[in-house]
């Protein structure tokens, strides 16, 4: 199955020329936020732990949002829930899963009132989950990231921000604390540049680079952090739960 890579921060922005340490100020934010509609244990069954079967969870930039794949965990259907925004869309899809083989198939529905389409691809057993193509009205550049969730690895995601002098965007991580890393996506409002991000997820809520610097931190279904780049600039991360 897709797992989370633990390699540096440092790809955050390479546009703008992150080279990442910590900054001392790394207070927890005042901040009352609690996912209601969140989950703290897996939804994902045991019996599809290695199979194309089960649960899917990941992140969407392009504007900001996140998508749940559920592929016959406990029942027959197949659908996926996308937000955007805050906009839902239901998403079905009619090709069957056939054992012992990889699984491609499109997703259709309705979104902002026009016709959506993301096609996912999955290989034997879970490995290597990806949205091949995406139609989404107002979003033609979408991005994603999207994990197998597990019977006893809970993937969670946060839609966030960055910003820097001169520069902000968008920061949506997706994280498993059983796998002990996280994944996502920045974008910057300025130049649309994307970039993937990549690290490890320790049992403290940090999120750490490869030389062990903590570059965020993740209190209850709250993410914030600071730290300095590699042109001395402060970036300031904040991000919520929401999947």
């Amino acid at each position: 199955m897709k797992t989370f890579k633990k390699i540096t921060l440092f790809v955050l922005v390479a546009i703008s020329g992150f080279a990442i340490s910590c900054s001392e100020d790394d207070d927890a934010p005042v901040s009352s936020y609690v996912c209601e509609t969140c989950v703290d244990t897996p939804d994902a069954l045991a019996v599809n732990d290695n199979s194309v079967k089960g649960v899917y969870k990941g992140i969407v930039v392009g504007s900001s949002g996140t998508i749940s794949i559920n592929i016959q965990n406990g029942s027959s259907t197949i659908t996926a829930t996308m937000v955007l925004d805050g906009e839902t869309a239901v998403l079905t899809s009619e090709v069957e899963v056939i054992d012992g083989q990889s699984y491609i198939a499109p997703f259709t529905g309705t979104f902002n009132g026009g016709d959506v389409s993301i096609t996912f691809s999955v290989g034997l057993g879970g490995t290597t989950p990806t949205i091949v193509t995406s139609s989404i009205p107002g979003h033609p550049n979408a991005v994603f990231q999207i994990f197998k969730e597990t019977s006893t690895a809970l993937i969670e995601a946060f839609e966030g921000t960055y910003s820097k002098p001169g520069e902000t965007g968008v920061f949506n991580i997706v994280l498993s604390s059983a796998l002990g890393g996280f994944s996502g996506i920045a974008k910057s409002d300025q130049t649309n540049e994307i970039n993937d991000v990549e690290g490890d997820y320790n049992a403290n809520g940090e999120l750490i680079d490869e030389d062990g610097e903590v570059v965020a931190n993740i209190t209850g279904d709250v993410l914030y952090g600071t730290f300095v780049d590699g042109n001395n600039d402060q970036v300031t991360v904040n991000g919520n739960r929401t999947l």
